[in-house]
Parts: C-alpha cells; structure tokens; sequence
C-alpha cells in the first residue's frame, strides 16, 4: 500500500507510530474484525508500546519492510494495539500466549481466528524467521484450520477457567497472623540477591510490591534481616545504571543482574512507585541518598513529564537517533569535553574509559557505593567534593540538553496518573516540603476534571476514563485505573484533611462494586461490564511491576473503610486477602501487595485523628515517622471516628484510636508516638 494507513487517525503516540508502514494496519475495533469475518482471514494482533526497544526494532526491520508487508497484507488482517492504551486486549493475548508455553514480552504477536480466538503467539522475530512464519501460518489456516480451531478452543477455555478454580483459592475466615508472616519472609528470602540486591534473577525489575511488603513486615516484626534487604537493594537501585544520575528518574528495568544497563525507556508508573518506595524508606532509615533521589525524581516529572493540565506524560522512549539509550550515554571524549579539569576525577569515579565501560566506546554511569564513599576508597582527595560532584552532574545535564531528546509518550493514563498521585504524597509526608503537596494537588485536580464524569446509576457514583489526549479522555476506566486513583485520592485526603478527596475516592468505589464485581468469585474483573466484552472477561491477580489491580483494591477498602468506619468496604478487604492465603504462603514474591495487606490486617491500625490549631503542622510532624500500618483524620462531623474530637488546651490535638477506641487525647506529636509504640 502506498500513503499512511489507519492508524493516522489514532491519537495513541504508538500507533501514530506505525500510520506511515506499509502494512495494512487496522486499530483494534468493529471494522478490522468485521472485515477478518467478511473475508474469513486470520488476524495478526501486534501489541507493544511507544517506549518499546524491540517494538521499535521489528517494526524497522519488519514493518516498515515492503516484502514483509506484501506478506501480511495478502494474508491476514493486521492489527495494531498500544497495550497501555488497551490493557484488557493485551492481558487476555498475553495470557493466552504464556498459556502456549511462550515467555511473554513486547512486541507481542497473536494470530487469531477470524472470531478472535487465538492458535498461535510469539514476540520478536527478524524479518526471515518472521516471513517463513507468515507462510507457514496462512498454509496452516487454509490446509489445517480444524486443528487451529482445536487448538483455539482449548486456549480458550483455559482464558475462562475462574480464578478460583485455576489457582485452588478458598475463603478463609481470617488473615495471616504476625507467626505465619515470619514464614512468609522465610520463604521470600530465598529469592533474595542478597550480593547485588533486589530478587535472584535477570533482567532485574526493581518489583516495588516486593519492598512495600517488606517495609510493612519490618515495622510489624522489627526483623532485621527484612530491614538489610530493603536498605542493600535501595541502595543499588539508587546508585547504579537503573537511575540517571544527570538527569533524576528510573529507567524500566535492568536487562543485566548488576543494575547497570538498563532498557532506558521511563515509564510513570515506575517512578511514581519508586516515589512511594524510598519515601517510605526515607522516613525509616532518614538516609539522604534516598532524600536525593525523591527530589531529583520529582524535579524530573516535574521537568519532563508534567503536561500543562498538571498531568503526567506516560512515558519517554528508549531510543533516539534510532540508538537506543544515545541519550543517556558518554563517550570519553563528550566528558572530557563537558567537564575540562574535572574529568580525571569524575572518570575515575564513575570507571569512564577511553574503550567505554559498556559497548562499542560508550560510557554508562553506574556506582555500587555512594559517590563520596565511592571517592575516599579510590584515593580521591577533593575537599570540596561534594560540592565538585553535584557542579560536574549539573554541567553534563546542561551539556545533554542540546542532544536530540527521546520520544515523549504524551498520552495521560488515569492509573499511571494515579500512581504517581500516591508517589507525591508520601514524598510530601517524608519530606514535608510544600512545592510537592501543591504539585500533588493539581495533579489531582487534573484527575477529576479530566478523567471522571459524574453517573446516577448507582447514585453517588462516578466513572472514569482511561486514557487522555488532545483535551479529551478516551476509553472506559479500568479496574486499575479506579483502584489507583482511589488510592490516590485517599491518600491525598490525609495530608490535606480535604474531605472532597474522601468523597471522590468513594463514587470510584460505588461505581466499582455495582460495576466490576464478581460475587461467584469474590473479586472484581478487570473491566466494567458495559465495556467491549472480550473473548474473556480476565481478572488480575498476581503482582507484577505494577500491582495486580484486585490488589490494590483492596488497599483502598482497607483504607477507605476504616476512615469512613464502612464495614462492607472492610469486610471485602478481609474476604478478598482471605481468598490469597494460600498464594501468599506459596511464593509472596508474586503476590507481594497482598501480602503487604496482610501485615497491616494482622495487627491493629492506628487511627489518628488531629484536630484544633495547629492540626496542619502536627499532621505534618507526625507523618515525618515511618508509621505505615496507620489512617490520619482531621476533625470532621462526616466521619464516625472524627466526630466529637475537641481541643484539648486551644491547642493542636492528637487523639489515637485503635479499634474505634481512643486513648486520651494528647498536645504533642512525642506524646502520641508514645501512645503508638506502646499499642
């Protein structure tokens, strides 16, 4: 075909990134399956991202290939979906294709029968493996198309199989006791890296799941074993390859166990929890490696990603200059260049080479000790170090700037917006610095205004959008779009005593429970049942770099039922961990945010109500203490546990409750500390 394809009308940067192959491309909807039934054709479904290195690597040697495209186009109707656009499609695919004994990955290709059932799936092919395939599947679909129905049926059967049943889940009528936690840990622990950091594999995902649960069992057991692992990983996370150390933010994963080459594709959603994560931490450990990085990560977003709504962006790319990581990385000679009298040292510092200390003459930085502890064992006597070092960083950011930059992702997520809602938040608690409440809080509005809509059925309730672009919001919300901006939104409510935070996070939850429930099995599917119905109706489970979205639900029941005093929100939080015991005890390393839940069920939560003058700047005070198993309320007639809370003396009050029963209120952020260690 000549000229651009369908895909020119998309608003997806990933498809607008393909309108112009020579392939046929459809987006996902009613004209391309109608036509794959029309013309009884298999359908090829291509599913990646607009940050995807090998995404981008097929589609130019591919894609853009007339040959190949001649092949695809004669053959099949050919598909594009941006899987952060569409993350049911992707789910069920990529189910579908582990479900094949292939390792899942993007660029994910699905061959599909003309009623969408999948027969056969893979990831990256060079263009002559991917063109004998391409033969090979249209002669199977014309001579052998029973079998291929065969094998779709049995694919899609196991798609349908209830959760429960698939992963022998039972209700049980109480969670993990502090006792069965230890043996959880136990087993974790077997995973650990314990040289390196992090989980005993490559490539390395930093899986923040994994350190909120092992931040919540170490403030519920005080193991210091759990407290070495998360401060060893931290560190390597924060000092090595994975972070920029010129420009601030996390690159997805490591493909290496060293963390020191990454895929250097950003993604919100990592920073947004690695925000979370080295808050928290921050707060326990006040180490100022991690202060430094909670900073430079927001000055980053705020740089970078932060679009005029006061949203975020989704993602910058890997590649530019069709080099991936060009950006990011030196040549011995660029250094020289940037940093004159200073090189010697800074190449030192960072192993800098002549040959590169990564591949074809290029430099990468990376540290495994922080830098001025890093300085003093290499013999490096600058009296002013730290001062040097902050001054050469700041030069080679000037100097990077000129580069030609990434591809930006500009779409606006809801669930990645909502994630990096509760990552400003708890940097706001650890660091009390108001620029982040304030960011925080237009970030928020930005939410409301630009992703949700008011609905009567129920009443009370509200829906949200997916994704937004161009000033409109697209495609209906996801279970996990909900689940995070609830979240969010709750979270926000505690550092501002705003109550229309509160509110707002609860016509999510209505129109989730009326919505997205699933009584027979006890959680909620991962899309609304007025959504486009799937070959399967998928529900999320297992924890991965982002948490499962049932997960995370229940974090909002938990948390939103004990602030509003909602025994149904708590009671569904209570049967929903239940039902993941055995998972739990199994490997937690794949149901981490569960287990987190369950440190918090298995003691009880403070709750903190703050009245009186003053009750800012004690909320403030007493958020800079790592206390994760606690809510925090102002005075409020609306909510139960706030009612009647006067102050004590004209003075900021602290009440602390446990289990709806209050101690005597004190006047200092000391004395209920005490009350709290002392529960």
């Amino acid at each position: 075909m000549s000229g651009p394809n369908r895909l020119q009308h998309e608003s997806s940067p990933y498809l607008l990134q393909h309108a112009h192959n020579p392939v046929d491309w459809y987006p996902w909807g009613e004209e391309a399956l109608r036509k794959a039934q029309d013309e009884n054709k298999p359908i090829l479904v291509s599913i990646g991202y607009s940050s995807c290195h090998w995404c981008h690597v097929m589609e130019r040697e591919s894609f853009e290939n007339p040959e190949v495209a001649r092949l695809m186009n004669a053959g099949f109707v050919c598909i594009k979906v941006d899987r952060e656009e569409r993350p049911d499609v992707d789910a069920v695919y990529m189910d579908a294709v582990q479900a094949m004994g292939v390792r899942g990955g993007w660029p994910l290709n699905v061959f599909l029968l003309p009623d969408t059932r999948p027969f056969y799936g893979l990831t990256y092919l060079p263009p002559p493996q991917w063109m004998q395939l391409l033969r090979g599947i249209e002669a199977a679909f014309r001579d052998n198309y029973q079998d291929l129905q065969q094998s779709a049926a049995g694919f899609v059967a196991n798609l349908q199989l209830p959760e429960s049943e698939k992963y022998s889940l039972s209700a049980l009528s109480s969670g993990l006791s502090v006792d069965e936690l230890d043996l959880v840990f136990e087993r974790l622990k077997t995973h650990f890296d314990t040289e390196k950091g992090g989980m005993d594999r490559a490539p390395k995902f930093p899986m923040p799941a994994i350190f909120k649960f092992l931040l919540r069992y170490y403030d519920t057991t005080q193991n210091p074993e759990a407290l070495r692992h998360i401060e060893h990983s931290l560190n390597r996370i924060a000092l090595g390859g994975l972070y920029d150390h010129v420009g601030g933010g996390w690159a997805r994963y490591s493909v290496d166990a060293d963390w020191f080459i990454p895929h250097f594709e950003k993604m919100l959603y990592d920073n947004g929890q690695l925000l979370s994560i080295y808050s928290e931490a921050f707060s326990l450990t006040a180490n100022p490696l991690y202060e430094n990085r909670i900073h430079q990560t927001i000055r980053w977003l705020e740089t970078e990603m932060l679009s005029e709504t006061g949203g975020f962006y989704a993602a910058l790319d890997a590649d530019s200059e069709g080099m991936e990581g060009k950006f990011y990385i030196w040549t011995a000679e660029a250094l020289k260049e940037a940093l004159g009298t200073d090189y010697d040292w800074f190449a030192r510092l960072y192993q800098v080479s002549e040959a590169g200390n990564w591949e074809d003459g290029y430099n990468h930085l990376h540290l495994t000790q922080p830098p001025a502890q890093t300085a003093a064992a290499l013999g490096i006597d600058l009296p002013d170090f730290d001062q040097r070092y902050q001054a050469a960083l700041q030069q080679l950011e000037q100097v990077r700037s000129s580069r030609i930059r990434p591809g930006l992702d500009d779409k606006l997520l809801a669930s990645w917006n909502g994630l990096a809602l509760k990552g400003l938040t708890d940097a706001y608690r650890a660091t009390g610095k108001e620029s982040i409440r304030e960011l925080a809080l237009r970030n928020g509005r930005f939410i409301v205004s630009g992703f949700i809509v008011p609905c009567d059925e129920p009443a009370g309730s509200a829906r949200l959008y997916h994704t937004f672009k161009n000033g409109k919001a697209t495609i209906a919300g996801f279970l996990e779009d909900y689940a995070a901006v609830a979240e969010a939104f709750t979270a926000l409510y505690q550092i501002t005593f705003d109550e229309t935070w509160l509110w707002e996070a609860r016509k999510l939850i209505r129109y989730v429970l009326d919505s997205f429930f699933n009584e027979t099995e006890g959680f909620f599917y991962f899309t609304d049942r007025h959504s486009e119905a799937l070959i399967a109706r998928k529900t999320e489970l297992f924890d991965n770099v982002i948490p499962a979205s049932n997960s995370m639900l229940a974090h909002v029941l938990y948390t939103l039922g004990t602030l509003l005093d909602d025994a149904e929100y708590l009671a569904l939080a209570h049967r929903m961990a239940g039902k993941m015991v055995r998972l739990v005890n199994t490997d937690a390393q794949w149901v981490a945010n569960w287990a987190a839940l369950h440190c918090l069920m298995s003691t009880s939560t403070a709750e903190i109500v703050i009245t009186g003058p003053g009750a800012d700047a004690a909320r403030k005070d007493l958020d800079r203490f790592f206390i994760p198993n606690k809510v925090v309320m102002g005075d409020s007639a609306a909510l139960p546990l706030a009612q009647d809370k006067t102050s004590l003396n004209n003075a900021a009050t602290l009440y602390v409750c446990y289990d709806k029963t209050c101690q005597l209120p004190v006047n200092s952020v000391e004395a209920a500390l005490k009350l709290i260690a002392t529960a």
